[in-house]
């Protein structure tokens, strides 16, 4: 049995975000057009080698303005390498991409921990599933079918509670929450 620092010291390893302002980290920006191609694929993973056979969850979006609009959330229990430009994710991503008129195809990956042995299944399906929360808050249109009803709940303006002005002992509830 492990013992409670054991635990405690696995709970503590973080998942990483890559964003398109990090330094050799893995996002994808569409380039040259609004589709991805074989072409923008291997140049991807030519760039970013080291990540390949990562596992971890992706979200498929649009920058457009100042903003990101989240299409779909996938899962990589094999590696990302495998599934994330998979021909069937491609073409979720391509449906996105046809409701926009404007924007820029982005990938975002949010990779576990790297560990030896089998991957933690069930943490990458409990890091998609909460992802898949949070995409239909910003995008009630996000292209998932699975785990998309949003819970029937809102703390007022903390999570799904609609637009207005934020009270401040909202922004303090926020602040202590270490919600941004």
């Amino acid at each position: 049995m492990k013992s409670s620092s054991d635990r405690c010291s696995y709970w503590r390893r973080t998942w990483q975000i890559f964003s398109r302002r990090d330094r050799h980290c893995p996002f994808f920006q569409g380039r040259g057009g609004r589709t991805i191609t074989d072409e923008n694929i291997d140049s991807f993973w030519e760039a970013n080698k080291k990540f390949r056979t990562r596992r971890g969850c992706y979200v498929f979006g649009i920058r457009a303005g100042k903003g990101y609009t989240p299409g779909y959330v996938g899962k990589a229990t094999k590696s990302v390498n495998q599934e994330v430009f998979a021909y069937h994710k491609l073409t979720r991503y391509h449906q996105f991409l046809a409701n926009y008129a404007k924007g820029t195809p982005v990938v975002f990956f949010v990779l576990a921990p790297s560990q030896k042995g089998k991957p933690n299944v069930s943490q990458i399906n409990a890091v998609e599933k909460y992802l898949i929360e949070l995409g239909t808050t910003a995008n009630e249109r996000l292209l998932n079918v699975k785990d998309t009803n949003p819970p029937g709940w809102g703390i007022q303006g903390v999570v799904r509670s609609g637009k207005g002005k934020t009270s401040t002992g909202t922004k303090d509830f926020r602040t202590m929450m270490g919600i941004t």
